[in-house]
């Protein structure tokens, strides 16, 4: 029954040349001793060969129709997948044809977040034959859309320790124990990130630190730089762009960050290097039951059915259990198991912004503790940009949802607390904003049923389906462990089991031979821009080497290979020919989303580099024009899920055509110049727009020498051409003899970021004191008391009128 696993010459998907460079590479970074060389070495320590891929999609799709037959168990690791016969390829059995005492798939995992794809790596690396499947894609959901942080909770031990709450401190235990695996595991991908708390009493600075230390004394060994007090000048020299008024000094403490969406689909490539089999884009529409003699003849579960969202096609697939791992969208499948089950998720929404990088120094984040309505909000760099946020509002479960307006509106404004007047946080300065859904779940088997789970719960249904939920991406590994344990007893499948949980060992692919210094030998053998090299190092490792290896020639002197898809982001066009033949990604979401992160750095860029992202994954998967349009129209409906302008409506011919323009894509000549104006809120910019038109006497969209002569005349001072043509030259700086309403936006502009203030703004009544937004006191006939003739007429000072007349 058993045989122990070979490492034989893998498929692969590279041309000669390349498959060569990424063996010199393999070979020239290898540790010593070689992991793979001995054979005494337990498969789940063993690093990949420098030539492994994985299975083809198609090849997943096969084992899943087969229900997993043609899968070997081992005597150590992970089963080993052998092909399926090609008389059996593309056929699917008949679940009632199989038979209780057939070798079928012990798990069937829906679900490829974190949770799930944690738990494949689990269940396989224990040697159990188990399968994943993914509705959408590997951390299409809240799994991508996360903080990126890895923390044991620093907020969670305040509450702990003031109310008492022992399960609040177990929380924070266990965070920490698994945020040092996770640091380990994925060197790559994670690392630890120093976090100031600025403060702002004097009181707060003790009280602050000790907290801190409090955190470094739990995390134990497994801490990783003790916690410092920073006086006021060390804050503000270490970050610049914080408010000083008022500043006392600050706290530093470390937590640690990741690349969640790139985590994730490492966790499922490590569970199909261990033998799993995965396969995204693939829906659970029926789960089948039959009665079970061992419990009490109760209906139990005993298949799926599946479809494969890319194509339509449905089969059956039988296994001894199923888990359900699906976090917000849990309640969906547990109602295919018993349809008038009791809801258990309670979704939360939280939402993040992207902002530019001069927003926050490279290696140092910021949490405020005290936001206006008691929130915490972290301000994080993060691939190159800065991340701030989160909210915490209740929400309704969907796929992609929209970041309300209000929610961002928020986020900056707590933004503006913290930061520098000199520093303008502006609503134009957002490049990205999405909303994540924290799965928090009820216990149903609670006896109040109105308390939320603070961690996480493992629940079996009478039917069988063991639902894990809740939870948070640092503590995925320990989740993923603890639901094998309890599937192991649910199914009894501790005769298929060859020990207990190795995830706390097992380094993800990638990590293997990464070092913090690989990136440059990426440069010096592929001739690769730093900043493209350190990306492809800390978003691939050791496997850095094969994308490269597909990198074409740049035609240029330097650098010599790695053509970016976006001049200002360092993805190359060589990451979506991998994306594809090494990892599962099937459509351009997949790609310029979680393969890379470009949509969560920059909406407008991903729209411009869509069209070459296309075209290579139609080269790779046999794209035609219709198909690629399809992908596109797809895209930009995700897109306005990371912030694109609803009035977007573009098509793919649109961008081709507007390649090398400054212009957003997507806007009208007028909407894209209001979506520049990074001053205003959309709100501003609609009150504006009405003193703008109140101004314009005559209605002939711009104000010129007749308006402010009419203008003088209702606010009651003295008027003449000489004084009007005098304050008109102030303003108009391109010399048109008249002010359009983009002109009138760069006065409001100036107003309103360095306070300057004219004899034209006085007219235009926009004065520094008043909030634009209110859009209170409009001028002209319809002005109110200010529009009304004075039978006393003024003189307008030198002052306002800036010394011109």
């Amino acid at each position: 029954m058993y045989r122990r696993r070979l490492l034989t010459a893998p498929r692969i998907a590279l041309g000669t040349s390349a498959a060569l460079l990424s063996v010199g590479a393999y070979y020239t970074l290898r540790p010593s001793p070689l992991l793979t060389e001995s054979s005494s070495t337990p498969v789940t320590r063993r690093r990949p060969g420098p030539l492994w891929s994985p299975p083809s999609r198609s090849q997943m799709l096969d084992h899943l129709r087969t229900s997993g037959i043609y899968l070997t168990r081992t005597e150590e690791g992970g089963p080993e997948s052998g092909p399926v016969p090609s008389a059996q390829s593309g056929k699917s059995r008949n679940i009632d044809e199989v038979g209780d005492d057939e070798d079928v798939f012990d798990l069937l995992i829906v679900g490829g977040g974190a949770t799930g794809a944690g738990t494949a790596l689990d269940a396989a690396s224990r040697g159990l034959k188990v399968a994943c499947v993914e509705r959408d894609d590997f951390a299409a959901g809240t799994s991508s859309k996360s903080t990126k942080l890895v923390h044991g909770g620093v907020r969670y031990l305040q509450k702990a320790i003031f109310e008492l709450d022992y399960e609040q401190y177990k929380l924070v235990r266990e965070a920490l124990r698994e945020r040092k695996i996770f640091l380990e595991t994925a060197p790559h991908l994670s690392f630890p990130l120093p976090i100031l708390l600025p403060v702002y009493k004097w009181w707060q600075l003790p009280y602050f630190f000790a907290g801190t230390k409090l955190y470094d004394i739990l995390a134990g060994s497994q801490n990783m730089e003790g916690s410092y007090i920073m006086s006021k000048k060390g804050a503000a020299e270490a970050f610049p762009m914080l408010k000083t008024d008022g500043l006392v000094g600050g706290v530093v403490y470390y937590d640690g960050q990741h690349n969640d969406s790139r985590m994730n689909i490492a966790l499922a490539m490590t569970a199909v290097q261990h033998g799993a089999i995965v396969a995204n884009h693939t829906e659970v529409t029926k789960l089948h039951k039959k009665a079970d003699p061992s419990k009490g003849g109760k209906e139990r579960i005993v298949g799926a059915r599946l479809k494969d969202m890319m194509t339509g096609e449905e089969w059956d697939v039988k296994c001894r259990g199923v888990i359900n791992a699906t976090g917000p969208f849990c309640d969906g499948l547990r109602k295919l198991d018993e349809p008038s089950v009791q809801e258990i998720v309670a979704p939360s929404a939280g939402v993040h912004i992207t902002l530019p990088n001069y927003y926050g120094p490279k290696n140092l984040g910021l949490l405020d503790p005290a936001t206006s309505d008691g929130r915490v909000i972290f301000f994080l760099p993060w691939q190159g940009n800065v991340i701030a946020g989160t909210t915490d509002s209740p929400t309704t479960v969907s796929q992609n949802p929209i970041p309300p307006e209000k929610e961002i509106q928020w986020i900056l404004d707590e933004v503006r607390n913290y930061l520098s007047p000199d520093v303008k946080v502006r609503r134009g300065d957002v490049l990205s904003a999405w909303s994540g859904i924290r799965p928090l779940v009820r216990d149903p088997d609670a006896k109040n049923t109105e308390s939320l789970v603070r961690n996480h719960m493992i629940n079996t249904s009478e039917g069988g389906l063991l639902t894990i939920a809740g939870g948070k991406w640092t503590t995925y590994r320990a989740m993923a462990e603890e639901t094998i344990d309890a599937a192991i007893k649910e199914f009894n499948l501790g005769r298929y089991v060859n020990g207990p949980s190795q995830t706390d060992h097992i380094k993800l692919i990638g990590a293997h031979a990464w070092t913090k210094t690989m990136y440059i030998k990426l440069i010096q053998q592929f001739g690769l821009e730093m900043e493209v090299a350190k990306h492809l190092a800390e978003s691939y490792g050791d496997r850095a080497w094969t994308v490269a290896s597909m990198a074409k020639p740049t035609g240029q002197s330097w650098p010599l290979h790695g053509i970016r898809l976006s001049p200002s982001y360092p993805y190359i066009e060589a990451e979506a020919r991998y994306a594809v033949r090494c990892e599962y990604a099937l459509n351009a979401v997949d790609f310029i989303a979680r393969r890379t992160r470009l949509s969560f750095l920059n909406v407008q860029m991903s729209l411009e580099a869509l069209p070459r992202v296309l075209d290579i994954m139609g080269e790779e998967l046999g794209w035609d024009l219709k198909r690629k349009e399809q992908e596109f129209d797809q895209a930009v409906y995700f897109l306005r899920s990371m912030g694109l302008p609803e009035v977007t409506g573009i098509k793919l011919a649109d961008v081709i055509r507007n390649h090398g323009s400054t212009q957003p894509l997507g806007l009208s000549q007028t909407d894209a110049q209001l979506f520049g104006r990074a001053q205003f809120t959309p709100d501003e910019v609609a009150n504006l727009r009405k003193q703008f038109e109140q101004f314009d006497f005559d209605h002939d969209q711009k104000i010129t020498r007749a308006d402010l002569l009419e203008a003088m005349k209702n606010m009651g001072y003295e008027a003449s051409s000489d004084r009007a043509d005098g304050i008109l030259r102030e303003v108009d700086f391109g010399r048109k003899g008249e002010i359009d309403f983009q002109d009138y936006l760069d006065i409001a502009a100036g107003m309103k970021e360095l306070q300057l203030d004219s004899a034209f703004t006085h007219l235009a009544q926009m004065h520094t004191t008043r909030d634009i937004a209110k859009g209170d006191k409009a001028i002209g006939p319809r002005g109110g008391e200010e529009s009304v003739e004075r039978d006393n007429r003024r003189k307008i000072s030198v002052e306002r009128s800036g010394g011109g007349t």
